[in-house]
């Protein structure tokens, strides 16, 4: 009998909520639709389509969100993962407008849900984004103000740097941004309740069924090793996981690995201290830190990453430097939980949607920015399978360059383009 496998150890698997074992995949399954990964973009597209009537059966390697969806700093931005300004250049002004709409009915989409389905998540409200350097301290300030004036954006405004260092309890920033817009949540508990839903709405779920392979036909026969699903339509929301199951996706996606820890529950006095309003913080650092509050007072702490097939042996560690810097008065705190996962970047940071064939979708590359970005991905999915495809082609109009180099190349220039820009951060 095959073992079923287990969430990575971590502060959100040790405070999940209880969901029933999906089986593996046996024998032949029919669908209209088959889905490849038990992420936020898989589990998204499961979910709508099943709404919407279809039948559908989803194929997770592991267990569902298992990967970056249960691992993540559960922080719920709007925007996409650019800049507007840098969207505007890329796409023009008017695409970038739409570019933003969307992140807000992304944004929006994900609390609509958890509403919907009741999801006990940990939902909070409102993210500071605060600038490590000085020099930052204009650009955000213009960020705010194009926003509010540029976009009809008010629930942004500027934060300068006394109420900066007054809301994140540490004299290590300049000035910040405050969105009342954004959310936070645990993600592995939005994930799970997900999962729920979606089983709940009909969708056919298996865990540690691992794709194999697939065929260019139609219907589409998708292979496990212990059974196959022949369906309409197929889509692949593999992310950072996709191995080498698809190669024409894969030059265009870089995984790398990111690190999270979690405190031992802090005193609401010291808490508040750190965080004064409960939001999601981030910084302007090429290799940000991230962090947040959990539900039980646990700070949070994401920092540091690396481009190799390992983690590193005590990830504890190795992210505790990054919080000391922040808040050097928590030197004496035990760390309760560290963990890593991997992630899906693509050259230009901005998400890659597409078709391999006309009953082909998929939806990757959300580099960093993945909670609410990969949840709309799922809903566009969901639009496109049922003949509505205008938004998703839009998504899938964004420039995505391919890694110089392919697969074979692409790890040793960003790791050379990682490494200046980490190099910058320090300077």
């Amino acid at each position: 009998m095959q073992s079923r496998s287990q969430h990575t150890d971590s502060y959100y698997a040790a405070s999940a909520n209880p969901i029933k074992d999906f089986p593996t995949l046996q024998g032949k399954q029919q669908a209209d639709v088959c889905i490849v990964g038990g992420g936020y973009t898989g589990l998204s597209a499961a979910l709508h389509l099943a709404e919407k009537g279809y039948s559908v059966c989803l194929l997770e390697a592991e267990r569902v969100g298992w990967g970056a969806s249960g691992r993540n700093g559960g922080h719920v931005g709007t925007g996409q993962r650019q800049g507007q300004e840098e969207l505007e250049e890329m796409v023009g002004f008017e695409r970038a407008k739409v570019l933003w709409d969307y992140s807000l009915e992304a944004v929006n989409t994900v609390e609509s849900l958890i509403n919907k389905h009741d999801i006990a998540c940990d939902l909070k409200r409102g993210n500071l984004h605060v600038a490590a350097k000085p020099r930052h301290e204009e650009w955000m300030r213009e960020e705010a103000e194009m926003l509010q004036n540029r976009y009809g954006y008010d629930k942004i405004r500027y934060v300068d740097e006394a109420e900066t260092r007054q809301l994140v309890g540490s004299e290590r920033y300049f000035a910040g941004t405050m969105d009342e817009g954004a959310l936070h949540l645990h993600p592995l508990n939005f994930a799970l309740g997900l999962a729920a839903a979606a089983d709940k709405a009909g969708v056919r779920i298996f865990e540690n069924s691992r794709v194999e392979s697939y065929n260019d036909q139609d219907p589409v026969t998708v292979k496990t090793e212990q059974g196959q699903v022949k369906a309409k339509f197929l889509v692949l929301a593999c992310n950072g996981y996709l191995g080498k199951l698809e190669k024409r996706m894969a030059g265009k996606i870089m995984p790398i690995n990111n690190f999270v820890l979690a405190t031992e529950p802090l005193g609401e006095d010291l808490a508040r201290e750190l965080i004064q309003n409960d939001a999601c913080v981030s910084d302007t650092l090429f290799v940000i830190n991230y962090w947040k509050l959990s539900g039980d007072n646990r700070l949070l702490f994401g920092g540091g990453e690396n481009y190799t097939s390992k983690f590193p042996d005590d990830i504890s560690s190795f992210v505790r430097k990054y919080m000391l810097r922040v808040y050097p008065q928590l030197e004496g705190t035990k760390i309760d939980y560290g963990w890593g996962g991997t992630l899906a970047i693509t050259l230009n940071r901005m998400p890659h949607f597409g078709r391999l064939a006309p009953n082909q979708f998929f939806a990757q590359g959300y580099s960093g920015h993945g909670v609410p970005i990969a949840i709309m991905g799922g809903k566009l999915l969901a639009e496109a399978i049922s003949g509505t495809a205008e938004r998703f082609d839009v998504m899938a109009s964004v420039p995505t360059p391919t890694f110089p180099g392919g697969t074979m190349l692409r790890w040793p220039g960003l790791v050379a383009g990682m490494l200046f820009y980490s190099l910058m951060d320090k300077l």
